[in-house]
């Protein structure tokens, strides 16, 4: 059975940053695509941002270009998120997800059906 574990949410203000981190046990995930999510109040889950399992390629919605970076730790079978910039847009529950299938490209990866297993959420709060 595979966990996901996330950390590092929180009560910031704008333009400040976080870093969530997103811990696997069970099982290594370490070929698969790993992928973090979102829900904001009265909102649907939104991708955010996805990386495949060598590190070599990323993916993230147009909203946060340029202020998250998502990165993978194999030998820790961890993935981070690196927020910076943040808004009080970015508030929301924010859920790691793994693809064991690792599916990839025409927009697969932004599709959260595609994810198999899914931490329990880590929330930001960000203040304006």
């Amino acid at each position: 059975q595979v966990q996901l574990v996330e950390s590092g949410g929180g009560l910031v203000q704008a333009g400040a940053s976080l870093r969530l981190s997103c811990a696997a046990s069970g099982r290594t995930l370490s070929t698969a695509v790993m992928g973090w999510f979102r829900r904001a109040p009265g909102k649907e889950r939104e991708f955010v941002a996805a990386i495949t399992w060598n590190g070599r390629s990323t993916s993230y919605v147009e909203s946060v270009k340029d202020r998250f970076t998502i990165s993978r730790d194999n030998a820790q079978n961890t993935v981070y998120l690196q927020m910076s910039s943040l808004k009080p847009e970015d508030t929301a529950v924010y859920y790691c997800a793994a693809n064991s299938r690792r599916q990839w490209g025409s927009l697969t990866q932004t599709m959260g059906t595609n994810y198999d297993y899914w931490g329990q959420g880590t929330q930001v709060t960000v203040s304006s």
